[in-house]
């Protein structure tokens, strides 16, 4: 880390910025159990001065949960070294193991090099893990350039599975006792879940296993609609092993890039075979202070009209980006056009359209998605590109951006770990390196797209996928066949020219072109994703709500897996309130850490926040 009046630059701890060559030959388990032997003991004496005194610096720390209670990337030794003087004296750090079959020498390039290693530790009330990089400098030391540390297990309330799991028999008993619990009929749930889709599943699962009652409010009839309704023809651009859910990985028969049909069976096969409590056709209508010492009462309606308010502590919303958060831009003459307008979030089929001139305005995974619908079943579809997109094609992009997850690579548990434990700077640094070589192995898809005028980017500061999906959540493709049927003409292009205004019977653009339509669809994106909380809480407490989507000054998620007022100076006015969103996988971690925070609070052990 470089720093100046202005800004705080971040550089890879590169062979040559550190003045030092690697041995591909060295003991790297020689190494990193002294680097850690030194580690473990300044910790153990609450030392932050010993402890920062083993790393560069321009060391980073990231924890998540462990000593913060919240989501920290500390980068630069004073800044860690204030954050360990802080946090060391309120936790009593102990049982250090280091997992020796989980140390390597890693060279992720000709000039980066370090040696990783994975170690578990205890906190005052949990089991926590952690991962170090120790990187060599002249002097033929080494030391610390990242450690992350991340909340596992809170020590006297473990998951209630495998040993832990229910041994009683149940002769003839179960489906009553099943059927009281899913009503609600002897007891209230603690946690109300506003949202039946993969990230409401995966934070209920979370709960139930830790013995807090949840109950999850979907609005669609069957759990999975949402799938059903708006990707019908679709299949997940995450490859299966990317995309396993807790305590239900998909079998080893899946395909490598799930259906959408096929998942939403699946997500209503995962809450039946988990029993977690769902209630669909049903709907949240108000979330506001409690009453009788809870601190949220919430009103719902079932789908045959009857009423019901719980009183709990806890509301997790996971609602995603919905179509009430959608983003279509005001073009004037609207009301001239004849023809119809939607958006993508309401598209179904491309059979409802048979027949019709069809322009899709946007560039991204949605318009690509439903344009090569269109041409599928031979409807005349034009995509109108406002502005430049990041295309990478799922074939070579994919494996090359998530090569922790594999066939043949770790478990997805560790996976997860290990990919969390880059703290965002250096992920996009990384990056910035990985997509050129992306773009070389798509070469021909993107200097085919060139040559017929789509215009492309390389995301921001040239560093791909990543950065557009924590900041945008948008502005990029991943190529599954989309991208060959805009090159051969099937799904015509329109990338030279604003949108004016409607006409009776299409589009004008500025330069005074037109497009004939009988539909026009907006695959444009979702305004902020708190629209949707909002509706639900009364006026006077949405100032509190900050940010969900988006990552802050540290690099970290807003206010994903946190509570809503996340670090804002109202935070205490919405207490209670979560946000959980993303896709399969990033739900399958985070789910847990939302989890973890209730089941704490529930039991009065929850520290702090820093």
């Amino acid at each position: 880390m470089v720093e100046t009046a202005q800004a705080r630059v971040t550089l890879l701890p590169t062979l040559q910025r550190l003045g030092s060559t690697v041995d591909p030959n060295i003991d790297a388990l020689a190494i990193a159990k002294a680097w850690f032997a030194s580690f473990v003991a300044a910790i153990s004496s609450k030392d932050a001065t010993a402890v920062v005194d083993l790393f560069v610096n321009d060391a980073f720390w990231r924890d998540t949960l462990a000593l913060t209670w919240d989501y920290h990337t500390y980068e630069g030794r004073d800044r860690v070294k204030k954050f360990l003087a802080d946090q060391l004296p309120k936790f009593n750090l102990a049982a250090f193991k280091l997992h020796e079959d989980l140390v390597g020498l890693q060279t992720p390039f000709e000039d980066l090099a370090w040696i990783q290693g994975y170690f578990t530790f205890d906190t005052t009330v949990g089991h926590a893990s952690g991962i170090f990089r120790v990187v060599p400098l002249a002097n033929g030391l080494w030391k610390g350039h990242t450690v992350y540390t991340n909340l596992e297990d809170l020590k006297d309330f473990p998951e209630k599975i495998g040993p832990l799991r229910n041994s009683e028999a149940n002769h003839g008993k179960w489906a009553e006792a099943r059927k009281r619990e899913q009503e609600y009929l002897d007891e209230e749930p603690s946690v109300i879940v506003v949202g039946g889709g993969q990230s409401g599943l995966e934070v209920a699962a979370r709960l139930k296993v830790l013995g807090v009652k949840a109950l999850v409010i979907e609005r669609n009839e069957r759990v999975g609609d949402n799938w059903r309704k708006r990707y019908a023809t679709l299949c997940l651009h995450d490859p299966v092993w990317y995309d396993h859910m807790p305590y239900l990985p998909f079998p080893p028969t899946w395909p490598v890039f799930t259906p959408a049909l096929k998942l939403a069976d699946w997500l209503e096969s995962y809450a039946h075979a988990l029993e977690l409590n769902v209630w669909t056709s049903a709907k949240v209508m108000s979330i506001e202070p409690g009453t009788n010492g809870k601190k949220w009462s919430v009103k719902l309606v079932r789908g045959d009209k009857r009423g019901r308010v719980f009183e709990v502590n806890h509301v997790v919303f996971a609602l995603g980006f919905s179509s009430d958060t959608v983003g279509t831009p005001d073009i004037p003459g609207q009301d001239e056009f004849k023809g119809q307008v939607l958006h993508a979030s309401k598209y179904k089929l491309a059979t409802d359209h048979l027949g019709k001139e069809v322009v899709v305005v946007g560039a991204c995974t949605s318009a690509h998605d439903i344009c090569s619908d269109f041409v599928d079943h031979d409807v005349d579809v034009t995509m109108v590109q406002r502005s430049s997109t990041y295309v990478m094609s799922t074939k070579y992009g994919v494996p090359m951006l998530l090569a922790l997850y594999g066939e043949n690579g770790p478990s997805t548990d560790l996976a997860d770990r290990m990919n969390s434990s880059f703290p965002n700077a250096i992920v996009k640094l990384l990056h910035q390196r990985v997509t050129p070589m992306i773009a070389e192995a798509d070469r021909d898809i993107l200097d085919g797209l060139r040559k017929v005028g789509f215009k492309l980017n390389m995301g921001e500061d040239g560093s791909g996928l990543l950065q557009l999906i924590w900041k945008k959540i948008g502005g990029y493709y991943l190529d599954v066949g989309a991208s060959q049927k805009i090159i051969d003409g099937k799904i015509k292009l329109k990338a030279d020219g604003h949108i004016s205004r409607f006409t009776s019977t299409g589009l004008l653009f500025e330069d005074g072109s037109t497009l004939n339509a009988d539909v026009v669809i907006f695959a444009t994106g979702y305004r902020d994703a708190r629209e949707a909380y909002l509706q639900l809480l009364p006026t006077y407490l949405h100032s509190a709500v900050q940010p969900i989507w988006g990552i802050d000054e540290e690099g970290e998620l807003n206010s994903v897996s946190r509570e809503i007022g996340g670090r804002g100076p109202d935070a205490n006015k919405v207490a209670g309130l979560w946000s959980l969103m993303g896709n399969l996988a990033m739900c399958r971690f985070f789910s847990k850490h939302v989890a973890l925070q209730i089941k704490a609070y529930e039991e009065g052990i929850f520290g702090e926040r820093y």
